[in-house]
């Protein structure tokens, strides 16, 4: 665990001390986003954060490769290469597009681009593990991939839209993620508890967290689309390769405490915020006539700030939501259903009256309202 904490340790560090430098970049280039309609900042802000987040993995991984106990990771680093790639790739589309306002046709192609990098480099969907069910051939298996890919960067890039929003909900689903992979691998191969995705996440929650000092509200600098599909894309990669680890999965049936769907339900938990809001995001514009990737001001963090909650605490409102939900579901694996469950419930149930709280507080306002309207039309009669 020690390495993997060094590993996290120096991608934060690197990101957090690189961010200040990109700033002042952002600013000189003139990259920076404008006060929109739908926008909730009021002054304009330099993009390009995610190139410090980029930067902060991939000295994560570089570290790692020095590291003994990661040496089979990097034994054949053809997938290690296939990400980076993709990772590179994703960044290149999110800097122009932060820049210069790309057409989103564009955007879509680089995103489908990075899926087929990762199917060619070995890196694909090969089993759903409940009832281990293979999925079909290799075109399937790829086309599968890419549609994956292209889903969880769209997700994570729509629900960009608050100071931290997206930072801390990677962090929170990456953090579960981890502690899952770390866990399970250690409980299978307890002298080498390396894994590719575990280590993916180790890089990824140490980006996020470096990266939140300068985003967390008020903001100083944006991840920007770069930020935002990266981090779509690394957890996607994670997902990925946790659910194709044949030898992990093989080998994971033979414990009773770890149930075998974990590996499909664990990567949806962790991203139901993010492709919830796509999937809102997408059936409300359609219903409108637009274009799913179509800009608006109906996601889920605008309808909590509409519903009168601050900045600062629709954002931790999210975490909540995100912590409960990511969290829970790994803690079936290690501890008994009764008491996760029973946790679960009063958690959510918490969850639940905060995030309706305003709207129960004003329907009581107006309901007493016209209660006193009605008093007082009586009186006057």
């Amino acid at each position: 665990m020690i390495y993997f904490l060094l590993v996290l340790t120096v991608s934060a560090v690197v990101t957090y001390a690189l961010t200040p430098p990109v700033r002042k970049l952002s600013l000189r280039m003139g990259i920076y986003t404008g006060i929109r309609s739908r926008d909730i900042h009021t002054e304009v802000k330099p993009r390009w954060g995610g190139v410090a987040i980029y930067i902060g993995m991939l000295a994560g991984i570089a570290v790692s490769a020095l590291i003994p106990l990661f040496s089979g990771i990097f034994t054949d680093r053809t997938q290690v290469l296939g990400v980076i790639l993709a990772m590179t790739l994703i960044v290149i589309i999110g800097m122009a597009d932060d820049a210069w306002d790309v057409h989103w046709l564009l955007k879509l192609v680089a995103q489908v681009g990075s899926g087929i990098i990762l199917v060619l480099y070995g890196i694909q969907l090969e089993v759903m593990p409940v009832g281990w069910l293979g999925v079909g051939g290799p075109l399937l298996q790829g086309f599968l991939t890419v549609f994956l890919v292209v889903l969880t960067i769209n997700a994570f890039n729509f629900i960009d839209g608050l100071d931290g929003l997206a930072a801390g909900v990677a962090a929170i689903g990456g953090s579960a993620f981890f502690i899952y992979s770390y866990l399970l691998t250690l409980s299978i191969r307890e002298f080498e508890p390396s894994h590719l995705a575990t280590l993916l996440m180790a890089v990824l929650v140490g980006a996020c967290l470096g990266f939140l000092p300068h985003n967390f509200h008020p903001s100083k600098i944006f991840m920007g689309d770069t930020g935002a599909m990266l981090l779509g894309l690394v957890m996607v990669v994670g997902a990925l390769i946790a659910t194709s680890s044949l030898e992990l999965h093989q080998e994971q049936f033979r414990f009773r405490n770890i149930p075998a769907y974990m590996p499909v339900l664990l990567p949806l938990a962790v991203m139901v915020l993010p492709v919830l809001d796509l999937v809102l995001a997408v059936i409300r514009r359609t219903l409108r006539g637009q274009v799913p990737f179509s800009p608006d001001r109906g996601h889920l963090h605008h309808k909590l700030l509409d519903s009168g909650y601050s900045h600062p605490q629709a954002v931790l409102l999210l975490y909540l939501w995100a912590a409960v939900i990511a969290f829970g579901s790994i803690s079936f694996n290690f501890l008994p259903w009764w008491l996760v469950g029973l946790a679960m419930a009063v958690t959510l149930a918490v969850a639940t009256v905060l995030t309706l709280g305003p709207w129960m507080r004003r329907r009581a306002t107006r309901i007493n309202q016209r209660a006193v309207r009605r008093t007082r039309s009586g009186e006057n009669t």
